[in-house]
């Protein structure tokens, strides 16, 4: 490894161990600051296009091998992702008696699948990482169609709903990269090697950037409602853990896929939210607010997803898998 490749790793080490504090440092800058910020707004579908292409970078037709070898579990994880975490969406909406729009918010962080963070959290929390990356590549993949027809089902009451253009959006942002990034590491898998270290701090500065443009647009409304959002975020995030965590120990699993389970489900691809509700913002005339909990629950799972993992990996199994 040249100077310059172990250089780039500790840089990227750096920025991901520290993405939590660099995420709400700029969301409080984007909060006070918003004129700085509100030029990343027309950038957000290319920055989050940008994230899944390196999760493109990373995958490879083998990672969904696990389909095959343990359907059931894989299942379960799909299930409780689609179904556990929008119920949980609609459930604090109506028990929070949330407004329309933020409401809606909620639940697209709700219907949206898996996210990435999930498989580091699962790798240090002593899970089943090659579940995780699984399950997380199977939801992403199922997105472009189950995603709007959650939010339809769940949001149309609130918002009009374009299944077709949220289908669209979906494909362009997330699938193609994905695609694209599965195919030139196939064809190009040494170099992609060699550059991968750098996959993370690009994340991080794509993420960073979503969320202050997010925060930035809607800083007004966030100043009376924020707290609030926060509350059923994050509540939203750690009911998901809990209910992963009892939906696998009901299924008989291992600890190990317990661990995996509950950091999968519990954790969304929030930026895919914040992405979709600037979109819905954009061409619906939706209040900009719509977006909000994504930014939040990117913030917010970066701060529980680090605790969580640390509990899982102190627990130990009675059964000695």
């Amino acid at each position: 490894m040249t100077g310059f490749l172990k250089k780039l790793a500790f840089l990227s080490a750096f920025f991901s161990k520290t993405f939590a504090l660099w995420v709400i440092l700029f969301a409080v800058l984007a909060f006070y600051f918003p004129q700085y910020f509100l030029g990343i707004k027309g950038y957000i579908s290319l920055l989050l296009g940008v994230v899944m292409f390196g999760m493109g970078l990373t995958l490879s037709v083998n990672d969904f091998s696990e389909v095959f070898k343990r359907p059931v579990q894989v299942l379960i994880g799909i299930l409780g992702q689609f179904v556990l975490m929008p119920l949980i969406a609609f459930t604090l909406v109506l028990a929070f008696n949330l407004p329309s729009d933020i409401a809606a918010g909620v639940m697209l962080v709700g219907c949206c699948p898996g996210g990435t963070s999930s498989n580091v959290m699962s790798y240090l929390g002593k899970g089943d990482v090659p579940l995780s990356v699984t399950i997380t590549a199977c939801t992403t993949v199922l997105a472009p169609v189950v995603t709007p027809a959650l939010f339809y089902l769940f949001a149309s009451q609130w918002l009009e709903v374009d299944p077709i253009g949220m289908f669209i959006s979906i494909v362009q942002i997330v699938i193609l990269p994905i695609v694209g990034g599965v195919i030139i590491n196939a064809l190009f898998r040494t170099t992609i090697n060699k550059v991968v270290i750098a996959l993370p701090l690009v994340s991080v500065f794509a993420i960073i950037a979503i969320v202050a443009a997010v925060v930035a647009v809607s800083a007004e409304k966030i100043a009376t409602t924020g707290i609030l959002i926060f509350v059923v975020v994050a509540l939203h995030n750690c009911i998901g853990y809990a209910l992963g965590f009892v939906l696998a120990k009901v299924c008989g699993f291992k600890l190990k896929q317990k661990k995996t389970l509950a950091i999968e489900i519990g954790m969304q691809n929030s930026g895919l939210a914040a992405t979709l509700g600037m979109s819905l913002a954009a061409k619906a005339a939706v209040n900009p607010i719509v977006a909000v909990p994504g930014a939040i629950f990117s913030v917010w799972h970066n701060i529980s997803g680090p605790i969580i993992a640390t509990i899982f990996a102190n627990l130990k199994d009675q059964n000695r898998e």
